[in-house]
This record gives structure tokens, sequence and C-alpha cells, in this order.
């Protein structure tokens, strides 16, 4: 199992996007994936049309619920969701005098075992509690960058962000990559930042996240590009970017995480 933390303190620049549409791309390939939504506005959850049985991340965030029992499936065969509320916000104020409090969500994915191959966690804006619980319980971060000069600009607090995460938290987080998104080929903008990426930062993924009427119609229609316009410009270009994920994920080093963890979520 490979958790991926779709992070950027930054809002608009494509994370719930990239979450959605990367899972839905690994489960058209046959990959068994899971959907985590750690952000309190839930967009994720609406773009999947994730219903819930009644239990949401925070039920499991506050061991009301264990995890197992929030997770939702979607209409596409593989793919499965952890869906999220409000509620999930007043889940940092109550963590935040917990011992341990940012390894709430790793000990909550280790019930899940080996029952996926892949689980993305969608964050929130911010680099608060609930982003640096889901950096702690990944494997690999995915950072998507818009192709303006402010969303550059802000990916420094990020990857400072990691960086403290590794040092202290999670010595086996790796930053899988940055994705250019948004990108719009007309414009000199996006080519500028599109290249400033790639030349700053050696992990910059080389696919990139077109600008897309598609893409921005699918989440209104609780459906992802794969579905909703499965030959449009973003479907590929996100088929491609899970392609581009896998190889990296495979030339990690092994996991520890959630090692010796079976499917019934009984560590061996």
């Amino acid at each position: 199992m490979s958790v991926v933390a779709v992070a950027n303190q930054k809002g608009g620049v494509g994370k719930t996007t990239t979450a959605v549409n990367l899972a839905a791309a690994s489960a058209e390939s046959g990959r068994r994936t899971l959907v985590i939504d750690a952000d309190a506005q839930a967009n994720a959850t609406s773009a999947l049309g994730a219903r819930s049985s009644g239990a949401y991340l925070y039920d499991a965030l506050l061991h009301q619920a264990e995890l197992n029992r929030c997770i939702v499936s979607t209409p596409w065969p593989g793919l499965d969701a952890v869906p999220s509320s409000m509620d999930l916000v007043a889940a940092e104020m109550e963590l935040a005098a917990s011992p341990q409090r940012e390894y709430v969500l790793r000990n909550a994915l280790s019930e899940v075992g080996g029952a996926y191959d892949l689980v993305l966690i969608d964050c929130g804006p911010s680099l608060g509690l609930m982003t640096l619980n889901a950096l702690t319980a990944a494997d690999a971060a995915v950072a998507p960058v818009q192709c303006e000069y402010l969303a550059l600009e802000g990916l420094s607090a990020l990857l400072e962000t990691i960086r403290r995460v590794q040092m202290h938290l999670n010595p086996g987080l790796h930053l899988l990559g940055v994705v250019a998104t948004m990108y719009d080929g007309r414009t000199r903008l996006s080519q500028d930042v599109a290249t400033q990426l790639k030349e700053h930062i050696s992990s910059t993924f080389d696919t990139i996240i077109p600008r897309s009427i598609r893409l921005s119609e699918a989440p209104s229609h609780q459906r992802p590009i794969v579905d909703y316009a499965p030959r449009s410009r973003g479907a590929e270009a996100y088929r491609e970017l899970a392609e581009e994920l896998f190889v990296r994920l495979s030339a990690l080093p092994p996991s520890t995480l959630y090692r010796g963890v079976t499917l019934d979520g009984v560590a061996r």
C-alpha cells in the first residue's frame, strides 16, 4: 500500500482536482484506490459523490469510529473514499492537546491494512494539523502548483514543511514531485512558470495538467474527468500523470509505515 498526500498550503492550485482524478485514473488502470478527504470543505467528497453512511473522517480521528467504517464506495469500480464534513474544523482544536496528535491519521490508516494499492489524501489549503497528519501518514507527497507566479512563490513554505516533517515526524516521507496545473500554452506566463519549476525543482513531473473547461465542469456532475470526458486533454493528462506517479513510487525504498499489516488490519 502506497500512501500519497496531495498538499499545498495555497488554495485554488488544483489539489482536489489532482487527488480525485489521479485516484480515478488509478482505479481505471485496475489498482484498488482510496481517497481520503482531509479538507473540511469536503470538495473531494462532493466531486466523487461519496455518500456517507453516517461516519466521516472526523469520527475516525476522534476515535468515534474505525476508519474502515468510514469508507464508502463510489460509482467507479475499485475506487472508494473516506468522506469529510465541516466537523473536521473542530478536529484540529480537539486534537491540539492530545499526545502524538500528528500521528492520529497514520494510526487510523493502519486499520485499513493492505486493502488498497494506493491511498491519496486530499489536504486542505493550509499547513495546519490536518496537513501535518497527512504528511506524517504518507510515504510520499505530491504538490500541485498553478502556473502563476503567486502560486510559485508560495511553494517554498510547503517544501520547508516537508523538510521539517522528514526531520521530526516521518523520516520516510519523500517529495515525489511537483505537478504544474492549469497550464495555458497560449500564455507566456504559463510557459515561464512551467519552465521555472523544471529548472529549480528537479522532481517536477513531466506531465503538465492543462487548463480545461471539461476539468472545471466534471466536479459539478460528481464525476472524475476520465468518466465525464474520457477522451479530453484533461483525462489523458491525468492518465499520464498516474502512470508517472506509479513509476516514481516503484523507485522508492520499501515503506515501513504499514509493514506487517494485513488485510484485516492486524500486525503480524
